[in-house]
């Protein structure tokens, strides 16, 4: 599937101290709950070196530790982080990446740079706007009553009050933090060996063939596809078969349609890569098999 990457538009003075990329890629966010690993998938929204934004197929709680596994456009191998869970609405959540190594953080910038011919546009109204917002700052000091060059006017004391409110607000978070961290880094060995490359899944090879009907009965999670505005205008509708590949772990490792119009058929693997079945088993352990499943687009 196409993915593209752009710089995040931008409207006015921000206080972001890195630019965010747009970036639409699948992922998968691992959390650790009661032991067990529970693996949510989703899309990315807009990545950068602090953290990613995202919208999944389930929901998490803020404050949650979790693992992340997504493959930047152009990168031949999957990146994986810790990441903390900062912001949750509905579907859509803010990760803070933690323990980024210097790898990661490289990987992060190349793929940024790679994709600077299609950004340096923004990346130019960004400057260009800087310095007129330094401007208005400056103009609204001089409205207020500062002289430029002027020596700026002593700190009030209730202005220091805030501030040694604030230093000790982040002295008590980085505390609860540390304590949180300690308890969640107990059980991080076992989560990060439950993570899985895509390129694990995919070289899944099916030791069976099995029914439609049977595997339907063993999906535990669907997403259903969207209906592409351009297939509504020229009233495309049917039915897309797929023959897909379901890895040991129930992902869906590969699939290729075998009918219906190019615009269908994209749509209907946009949505399988989200589905999850339970194992299919072959002698009393998960295998990889093959089976058909079918999509149907009607208005």
């Amino acid at each position: 599937m196409a993915t593209d990457a752009q710089i995040q538009g931008w409207g006015g003075p921000s206080r972001r101290r890195v630019p965010r990329f747009e970036m639409q890629a699948p992922l998968d966010v691992t959390v650790l709950r009661s032991g067990i690993p529970d693996t949510v998938p989703g899309r990315s929204v807009n990545l950068c070196e602090r953290g990613i934004a995202a919208m999944l197929a389930g929901e998490l709680i803020p404050g949650e530790t979790v693992g992340i596994e997504v493959k930047l456009p152009q990168v031949s191998n999957a990146l994986r982080m810790r990441a903390m869970v900062r912001h949750q609405d509905r579907l859509r959540c803010g990760l803070e990446f933690l323990g980024l190594s210097a790898e990661q953080r490289a990987a992060i910038r190349d793929w940024a740079k790679g994709s600077r011919a299609d950004t340096e546009t923004g990346e130019s109204a960004m400057l260009a706007l800087a310095p007129a917002a330094d401007e208005t700052k400056e103009a609204d000091n001089v409205g207020s009553g500062e002289v430029a060059g002027s020596a700026p006017p002593p700190r009030k004391p209730k202005k220091r009050r805030r501030w040694m409110r604030g230093v000790l607000f982040l002295a008590l978070l980085a505390i609860a933090a540390a304590g949180f961290w300690w308890k969640w880094n107990r059980g991080w060995d076992e989560l990060e060996s439950g993570l899985k490359t895509t390129d694990a899944a995919s070289a899944d090879k099916p030791q069976a063939q099995v029914p439609a009907e049977v595997m339907e009965k063993l999906l535990v999670h669907r997403v259903e596809p969207v209906y592409p505005a351009d297939a509504r205008k020229e009233n495309l509708q049917g039915i897309i078969a797929l023959d897909i590949v379901v890895g040991r772990d129930g992902s869906v490792a590969s699939m290729h349609a075998l009918n219906g119009p190019e615009v269908l058929a994209q749509a209907a693997m946009d949505a399988l890569r989200w589905w999850k079945f339970e194992p299919y088993r072959v002698n009393g352990e998960p295998a990889a098999v093959e089976t058909t499943v079918a999509v149907e687009f009607k208005r």
